[in-house]
């Protein structure tokens, strides 16, 4: 007698509800191809239209929560989660085959909690809302709530960036509003157990019902409408350049903001005295940098510049023995080792040649071969934009020019990245140089870094998490870095001549909290207007 599989609930309103659909989906454990037991469901449009009606009202209730309860909220999502921290690692483990340990035990997770107590410390001190008054001419203002906020998160990151818990989920209800989140069909087991502990936290803190709601899945053109809902205040998307410009296109149409990040080769120019000076170690930075995980990072470095010279072919072998001597890559599904094979086929097409990954990519296993390509600087400028093509994996392009003046030229051609780093050496002699290339990628790109691989993203107020387009679809913007994150999901609002009774708290002329720095009068104080 065949048993029938539960299909999981959906979080809707406050309570886990049977979703209305009629397609399901499983997860796969990558590391050995087999679907895992769990049932998700494929939600369609009723599902999104009682969810928007869910946060809708929410928004209007959470407009008359303090700072301090969302705190509350944040800082009790954050004690949850690390007392089930075991159960989160081994289900992340399955769905997504990371690494336990370091990985997702001490790296990941506790960049989660740490994300969700910096949101909870913004949100009850409420500088991050740069309350303005002009005393003179009695006009105030401060960023609000901008309404519910759809959350997508990306396939990479099951915690730090999950719709449920990660940066975007953390600046969005930190700035006051409900969160839909999108969990990744590829994690969706731990996309549950972390909204199961937002919504008890949800309880706990007395906040909405409907301040957290989670859909595991959908057809396209639900995501669609879904963005572009009259109900919806904003979109933060992590993911590919193709779903984000269509999801951007239906927002745009509607007058709705979105906030992408997409595809970026995070370009790295190593200059000819730091090969001369420490080449052993730039190869080995570079090379342990372009293996983590598998390749499959946002800020995973996969344009490298190298001057014409003896040196730069000493690194070029030494990377081809770090990463021949590599086991493959473990990829998170088949879907991306197609896309990995897709991406180096078409940058062979366009004069890349390969170093070494000639084994290829095992499909069905979810595993690819880690790739070195070059080509030269002639190359790239006959065909820059198929040069620059993302490979999501261990792929990476070197590219050697003949000079600083061919090196700029190329510069010139990059797409927007999250990150460009420079490398150079420590006596001088590559200033001049430097002096030439680094204003020039710095328009290029979110962050500049000097000597130092770029995947690392410290949760730091000052980061910078973004970058020109393509790596997100405005320049102006991060998704990690607090206080600065929370703005995207906040609308500026004026109170011209308002009574002070009818003032927000925040903007009447006694200091709010005793924390909280107010721009008065052309001056930064937290004292009494």
């Amino acid at each position: 007698m065949k048993v029938m599989q539960k299909v999981n609930p959906i979080l809707l309103g406050g309570e886990w509800l049977p979703s209305q659909c009629a397609e399901t989906f499983h997860a796969y454990n990558p590391a050995t191809g087999q679907p895992l037991s769990e049932e998700y469901p494929v939600s369609g449009w009723a599902d999104c239209d009682a969810a928007l009606k869910a946060a809708a009202s929410a928004a209007v209730a959470l407009r008359a929560v303090s700072g301090d309860q969302i705190g509350q909220f944040l800082t009790r999502f954050a004690e949850r989660l690390e007392h089930r921290k075991g159960e989160l690692v081994e289900q992340a483990h399955l769905e997504t085959a990371l690494a336990k340990t370091p990985r997702l035990a001490d790296v990941e997770l506790p960049r989660t909690i740490n994300q969700l107590r910096q949101g909870a410390a913004a949100a009850a001190e409420g500088s991050w809302a740069l309350p303005t008054i002009d005393t003179k001419a009695n006009i105030r203002s401060w960023f609000e709530p901008i309404g519910p906020v759809v959350v997508v998160g990306p396939n990479n990151f099951p915690f730090a960036f999950n719709g449920a818990s990660g940066g975007d989920f953390v600046a969005a209800i930190a700035a006051g509003n409900p969160v839909i989140a999108k969990a990744h069909p590829l994690h969706p087991g731990t996309s549950r157990l972390l909204a199961e502990e937002a919504h008890a936290s949800v309880v706990d803190a007395g906040l909405p019902a409907g301040t957290v709601q989670l859909l595991y899945r959908m057809p396209p053109e639900c995501g669609l409408r879904l963005v572009a809902d009259h109900r919806v205040g904003a979109t933060a998307f992590t993911g590919s350049r193709a779903a984000g410009m269509a999801l951007k296109a239906a927002a745009d149409k509607a007058g709705k903001p979105i906030y992408l990040e997409m595809s970026s080769v995070n370009p790295v120019i190593i200059l000819p005295g730091a090969l001369a000076e420490r080449g052993q170690a730039v190869a080995e930075e570079f090379a342990a940098s372009s293996l983590l995980g598998g390749g499959q990072f946002c800020t995973n470095p996969g344009f490298v510049m190298l001057f014409d010279g003896r040196a730069t072919e000493q690194f070029v072998t030494a990377v081809k023995e770090k990463f021949e001597s590599a086991p493959q890559s473990q990829l998170f599904s088949a879907g991306v080792a197609r896309s990995l094979s897709e991406s180096v086929r078409s940058l062979r097409a366009s004069g890349a040649i390969a170093v070494t990954g000639d084994s290829g990519v095992a499909v069905a296993e979810c595993r690819g071969a880690n790739w070195l390509l070059r080509a030269s600087g002639e190359q790239f400028l006959a065909a820059p934009g198929e040069l620059q093509r993302e490979a999501f994996g261990t792929a990476a392009l070197l590219i050697v020019v003949r000079d600083a003046r061919q090196a700029a030229d190329i510069i010139n051609h990059l797409e927007g990245s999250l990150t460009g780093c420079i490398y150079s050496d420590t006596n001088g002699s590559d200033d001049a140089v430097y002096g030439e290339l680094a204003p020039l990628l710095q328009q290029r790109v979110g962050r500049l870094l000097n000597d130092k691989m770029p995947t690392g993203v410290a949760v730091s107020p000052a980061m910078n998490h973004g970058g020109p387009y393509p790596s997100t679809g405005h320049p102006g913007f991060t998704a990690v870095g607090i206080p600065a994150s929370l703005r995207r999901f906040a609308a500026l609002r004026c109170y011209d001549n308002v009574r002070s009774a009818r003032l927000p708290v925040a903007l009447r002329n006694p200091q709010p909290n005793g924390r909280m720095w107010r721009f008065i009068d052309g001056r930064f104080t937290q004292a009494d207007a």
